[in-house]
C-alpha cells in the first residue's frame, strides 16, 4: 500500500494543537508526524487531525443494538459509530436471558477486528448480569445472577483472546470471588449500577476493580443511602470514585445526562487521565425521534428518543443516550470549558489506556493503528480513517 500524507492540518496531540503539521501512514500504520507542511500530500485546509476516538461504553447506533444477536447488527453499529469519529470500540451488553449473553460474547469474539467501513472492535464489555437489581435502570428487569463457577467460566472465556469488561455491583453475593477470581485470569473488571456503600467500594478496589462506569448516574450516593439508612450519613459509591485515585471512571458527555458543573466537577478531580468520555448510546443514534429497543429487539425495553436523548416512556427518567462521540468531545469542550486537547485526549488515549490497548491505538504517534478523524473549526466529522482506510 502506498504512502498517504495527510498535510495543512491542525495536529491535536494529548498536550498540544500543532498548526500546519502532516502525518503519513502506510500498511494501516503512522510512519511519520511532522509539525511541518509536506509537499504533495492530501491538503486538509488547516483542520484539525485527531486520534479516532475510543468508545469503552456503547449498546447501539443507526437502528442496531449489540443485543440483537447477528453479526449485521454489530457491523451496522460500527458502521454508526465510525460516522462519529470513533474507530474503535467496545460492545456492550444490556440485562439479558442466558441465550443472549451467550450470543453477545460470541459475536464479540468473531468480529474482534477490523469490521469493514466500521469502528474496530477491540474488546468486550459484558454488562447486565452483575448489576444490583434496584439499580437497573432502564435496563431489562431479566436474568440478574449470582457469580458461580459456571456462569463466570461461560462468561469470561472471551479473556483469552481479547480485551474483557465485566461490570459488577460491589455489593452482590460472590462478588468479592469473581473479582479475585478472574482477575487473575486477565479479566478486567468495573463497578457499576450499584448501591453500595463507600466501604464496600473501597473493599472492591482492594479486590481488584479499577474503573466505574458512568459517573453520577445509576450508583449510590450520600442522599439516596440517606433514605434506607439513619446517621450518620454515609458516602456511596460516587462519593468514592472522586476519592480513590485508584479508580479511572468514565462520563456521558451528551449535554443531557450531566450539566456541565458536573461535567466540570468530575474533570477536576479526576483529571483528564483518569476520565474518559463515553458515548452509552442505543440503537436511536442517527434515527428519527420515536420508539425504540433497548436492548434486543422484543426483550428489551422500550424507550422514546426525544429532544437528543432517550427517556423512559412515561418520560419520567433518562433511558440512555443517542448522540455520537464527535458530540460528547464538543460538549466536553465548550460546556465544560475543556482545552480541545484534553478533551480529545478523554475521548481517545485516556480510553485506550483504560482498557490496556494504548501501545496500538489513542494518539498520533509513529507505530500505532493509521485511525484518525478530520475534524473542521466546530469539530463536526469530516473524514474518518481506519487502519490507514477512510470508511467516512
Amino acid at each position: 500500500m502506498a504512502v498517504t500524507v495527510l498535510t495543512n492540518a491542525t495536529l491535536v496531540l494529548p498536550d498540544r494543537l500543532v498548526p500546519n503539521g502532516s502525518l503519513a501512514f502506510e500498511n494501516g500504520r503512522i510512519v511519520a508526524v511532522s509539525e511541518a507542511p509536506t509537499a504533495g500530500g492530501i491538503d486538509l485546509g488547516g483542520a484539525y487531525l485527531a486520534p479516532g476516538f475510543v468508545d469503552l461504553h456503547v449498546h447501539g447506533g443507526d437502528g442496531a443494538d449489540f443485543m440483537d444477536g447477528t453479526a449485521e447488527a454489530f457491523r451496522a453499529v460500527c458502521r454508526c459509530h465510525a460516522r462519529h469519529g470513533t474507530t474503535s470500540l467496545t460492545p456492550t451488553s444490556t440485562v439479558a436471558k442466558m441465550d443472549q449473553y451467550l450470543r453477545f460474547l460470541e459475536l464479540c469474539g468473531e468480529l474482534a477486528g477490523d469490521v469493514p467501513g466500521g469502528a474496530r472492535i477491540v474488546g468486550c464489555h459484558f454488562y447486565g448480569p452483575y448489576f444490583a437489581r434496584p439499580a437497573r435502570g432502564c435496563h431489562p428487569d431479566q436474568e440478574f445472577l449470582t457469580p458461580d463457577e459456571p456462569n463466570a467460566d461461560a462468561f469470561t472465556k472471551l479473556a483469552a483472546t481479547m480485551p474483557l469488561v465485566v461490570t459488577v455491583a460491589p455489593e452482590i453475593p460472590n462478588a468479592e470471588w469473581l473479582v479475585r477470581t478472574y482477575s487473575a485470569r486477565g479479566v478486567r473488571f468495573n463497578a457499576g449500577h450499584s448501591h453500595a456503600t463507600f466501604p464496600q467500594v473501597e473493599a472492591a478496589v482492594g479486590w481488584g476493580v479499577r474503573h466505574v462506569d458512568h459517573l453520577f448516574c445509576a450508583m449510590s450516593d450520600r442522599a439516596r443511602l440517606r433514605q434506607t439508612q439513619t446517621f450518620p450519613m454515609r458516602a456511596g459509591v460516587m462519593e468514592a470514585t472522586l476519592y480513590f485515585d485508584d479508580l479511572t471512571t468514565e462520563v456521558i458527555a451528551d449535554g443531557k445526562h450531566l450539566s456541565p458543573e458536573l461535567l466540570r466537577l468530575a474533570y477536576k478531580l479526576k483529571g483528564p487521565d483518569r476520565l474518559a468520555l463515553v458515548t452509552d448510546s442505543m440503537r436511536a443514534v442517527d434515527m428519527p425521534d420515536g420508539e425504540y429497543w433497548f436492548g434486543a429487539v422484543g426483550s428489551g425495553e422500550r424507550i422514546v428518543k426525544r429532544d437528543g436523548v432517550g427517556v423512559t416512556l412515561d418520560e419520567t427518567a433518562l433511558a440512555s443516550a443517542v448522540m455520537g462521540m464527535d458530540h460528547c468531545v464538543r460538549t466536553m469542550h465548550r460546556a465544560a470549558g475543556v482545552s480541545l486537547p484534553e478533551a480529545v485526549r478523554m475521548a481517545s488515549l485516556t480510553p485506550a489506556r483504560i482498557l490496556g490497548i494504548d501501545a496500538d491505538v489513542g494518539s498520533l504517534t509513529v507505530g500505532k493503528r493509521a485511525d484518525v478523524v478530520v475534524l473542521d473549526s466546530e469539530l463536526d466529522v469530516r473524514q474518518v480513517y481506519v487502519g490507514g482506510a477512510r470508511v467516512a
